[in-house]
């Protein structure tokens, strides 16, 4: 079950070529990101005692997936049209979360966790 930023980020880890990164001063935000071109596809962080991950999602399903769920808004902090920002341990579950993430992976990396 997913519930804390360390299942997140062991899932993002979990990919190839990718290591976990804190470039900000402010040490709440923690990405995953791709090694070679240094593009994170995965950032989590805590807000208002909340724990989120925002994640690069495909355009033809933003939408629905934010009409869908509570808990899938447009990204705080990124752009809006290309990444969601999700709350954990709402109306998520882990497999769609799980999903999110390897779509993320994806678009940003331009190759399936299989290659």
């Amino acid at each position: 079950m997913i519930k804390r930023r360390k299942d997140l980020l062991d899932i993002g880890l979990s990919y190839p070529s990718t290591y976990q990164d804190r470039p900000f001063k402010d040490t709440n935000w923690v990405l995953i990101r791709i090694k070679g071109s240094k593009k994170a596809f995965l950032w989590t962080y805590e807000l208002d005692g909340e724990l989120y991950m925002n994640i690069k999602v495909d355009p033809e399903s933003r939408d629905s997936l934010r009409n869908s769920y509570e808990d899938i808004k447009p990204a705080y902090h990124q752009n809006k049209e290309h990444w969601s920002s999700v709350r954990i341990g709402g109306d998520v579950d882990d497999e769609l979360i799980k999903v999110l993430i390897d779509v993320s992976y994806t678009l940003v990396s331009g190759r399936d966790k299989q290659k």
